[in-house]
């Protein structure tokens, strides 16, 4: 029993660290982040951020706008030395909490906020995650593969050789495995990809293409590698999420 209210009473002297979601692509976060989760996000005062211009367009649109200067931000992104975590963890434990936002989406899922929260856990510090849209799970959901075996593959490689040779593995491990593969790319190199996969891809391998998610230019088609080569279509340099599955049909058990 003691040291369960000692764990306790620690626990009421540190901080919390909580996940924000972000808009994905701009838009008005009221359309796609809960009402509950804005009134929270509202109340915390310091914030990590992958980039700090566009964390306050974002908290200025969902309602802090007039109050951004007296919030304060700490940036945590691929540029980021590892060491600044423990600084941000030593606010935690001085009893602030901190919210932690992304470029776009659910922090922490392929950015830079999860070493923040595996630094979190390791020193006893309550996460709270929030709901918001994740594009790689409203992709996954439009396009109509499988859903109970997937993985995410991030970004695959920038070199064109090493990039086919990525999605050859790919295809032939959701042949094998009836897995989904997800990917993601860099908007200024979505055709190159789909180029590549078009030419490295079996005919009858199913690719999704899942752009501007959320957004009125919102885009999802799932088509045959075949039928998309017959596609005259440029994805341009938009947000994009990438599927691929090489079997035509899923298993239909739920």
């Amino acid at each position: 029993m003691f040291p369960l209210i000692f764990l306790f009473l620690q626990n009421m002297n540190k901080g919390v660290l909580y996940l924000f979601p972000c808009t994905l692509s701009g838009g008005e976060p009221g359309q796609v982040i809960p009402v509950p989760v804005l009134e929270k996000l509202r109340t915390v005062r310091i914030f990590v951020v992958e980039d700090e211009r566009s964390a306050r367009r974002f908290l200025s649109a969902a309602g802090l706008k007039g109050n951004i200067s007296t919030l304060v931000f700490y940036e945590l992104n691929e540029h980021s030395c590892r060491n600044v975590v423990d600084e941000y963890v030593k606010i935690l434990l001085d009893g602030n909490d901190v919210g932690i936002i992304s470029e776009a989406g659910l922090p922490a899922v392929a950015d830079p906020g999860a070493w923040l929260v595996a630094a979190a856990h390791e020193h006893d510090i309550d996460v709270v995650p929030f709901t918001g849209p994740s594009s790689l799970m409203l992709a996954l959901m439009a396009s109509g593969m499988n859903g109970q075996n997937f993985s995410f593959e991030g970004y695959l490689p920038v070199d064109s050789g090493a990039r086919k040779a990525a999605l050859s593995a790919l295809e032939s491990d959701s042949l094998r495995n009836g897995r989904t593969k997800i990917f993601i790319e860099t908007p200024y190199r979505n055709d190159k990809l789909m180029e590549d996969i078009l030419r490295v891809c079996r005919a009858d391998t199913m690719i999704c293409v899942a752009a501007d998610l959320t957004l009125p230019s919102q885009f999802v088609k799932s088509m045959s590698v075949e039928k998309w080569r017959g596609n005259k279509f440029s994805i341009g340099k938009r947000p994009c999420v990438f599927l691929l599955q090489a079997e035509r049909r899923q298993s239909r058990s739920f």
